[in-house]
Parts: C-alpha cells; structure tokens; sequence
C-alpha cells in the first residue's frame, strides 16, 4: 500500500520524489514544498504523514483510529495516517488530494497559475 500512495502522490501534477532525511522517509513535493511524507514504522506498515486543515484534522482523527497527530511534525497541521487497511485507498487518496491543495493554495500565484497550466 505504502508504494501505491507514493505512486499516487507523484501523479499530482508538479509532484517530485526527494529523500531529505536519508533513504528513508520519502517526501513528496510541489514546487519544493512537502505535501506527503511517506515511511514505515517498526511493525513494517506503511506510515503518510499529510497536511490537513486544522478542524478537518481533528475530525479525522476522531473518526479512524488509523489517523493521529502528525508524528514529528506540526500536531494541528499534520495527520499521520497508518497504512494497515482499516481506511479504503480511496479514503486515504482524499486525504492526499486534500494536503497537496492546502500545499499549493499556499504556493504564490505565479507557481499556482505554472501548475493550472501544465
């Protein structure tokens, strides 16, 4: 499941693969800005971590057991969600779709209007 998500995250458009903390975790970027972070925990299952609006976040959280405070980073602005098949793909691709768009809404309107275009 963890390369089915890598797979679907670098298919947003502007999407780059980077390895800025070694092999392990890969980070998926636009326009330099990190929208997925994708690596495994002790038990070998597949760990996302995704921006998420704040009220969204928390919901999520309260809703899927699979879905807790981003570990490692910014608890209000990051989930991270556990790859063990208790969420659908479809679930956990809303929930990528919805990082990389709070990503890029952040991004200056030239890159914005770059990435409408290609």
């Amino acid at each position: 499941m963890k390369e089915t998500m890598i797979e679907y995250s670098l298919n947003k458009k502007g999407a780059t693969k980077d390895y800025p903390f070694g092999p392990d975790p890969v980070a998926i970027k636009v326009a330099g800005k990190m929208f997925a972070l994708i690596f495994e925990n002790k038990e070998k299952h597949g760990l996302l971590n995704l921006k998420c609006d704040p009220v969204i976040a928390e919901n999520l959280r309260e809703q899927h057991e699979a879905v807790q405070p981003g570990y490692h980073m910014n608890k209000k602005h990051w989930n991270t969600i556990t790859l063990d098949g208790s969420l659908s793909d479809e679930d956990v691709y809303v929930m990528i779709d919805h990082s990389y768009d709070m990503v890029v809404q952040s991004l200056p309107k030239r890159i914005r209007e770059s990435l409408a275009e290609s």
